[in-house]
């Protein structure tokens, strides 16, 4: 592995680490573990889906989806309803509910995120803007 790709994977963790235990310090109610927040991000985005398609898109297997799906459903987050196509099939959706829990996790992150740009000197902010596009890119190849 190249020092770039350790470097970036290194500082990558550290980030979603420090931005979950940030979170959960400041922000107490917070108690949606990542796995359900990325499920409904995934799911806001291309509603409505199928668990299988959720699955492949997420990259995990079936059975874990579903159980996320099935706590998600508990909570009011998600609603599931029939394929007029298929009668087997169950198409998923974010509830109203879920949206709004998604613009509140969102909000703090945002909130969060701008604190600490605002720590850094004008340098730094603007190394870190610049670096936005081509972690876009990247994200894209690692699809």
């Amino acid at each position: 592995m190249s020092d770039e790709a350790r470097t970036l994977t290194d500082v990558v963790t550290r980030l979603r680490r420090a931005l979950r235990t940030s979170i959960r310090s400041d922000w107490p109610w917070e108690s949606l573990p990542m796995a359900q927040i990325e499920l409904l991000q995934t799911l806001a985005e291309r509603p409505p889906m199928r668990v299988g398609d959720l699955a492949a898109e997420l990259r995990l297997a079936p059975n874990t989806v579903s159980g996320l799906v099935g706590q998600l459903i508990e909570s009011g987050l998600v609603s599931r309803a029939g394929d007029p196509t298929d009668r087997r099939v169950a198409r998923l959706s974010v509830t109203a509910q879920g949206h709004d829990q998604l613009a509140v996790w969102q909000s703090a992150h945002e909130k969060r995120i701008g604190d600490a740009l605002d720590k850094l000197d004008e340098v730094e902010r603007a190394d870190v803007v610049r670096a936005l596009a081509a972690l876009d890119h990247l994200v894209d190849h690692l699809r």
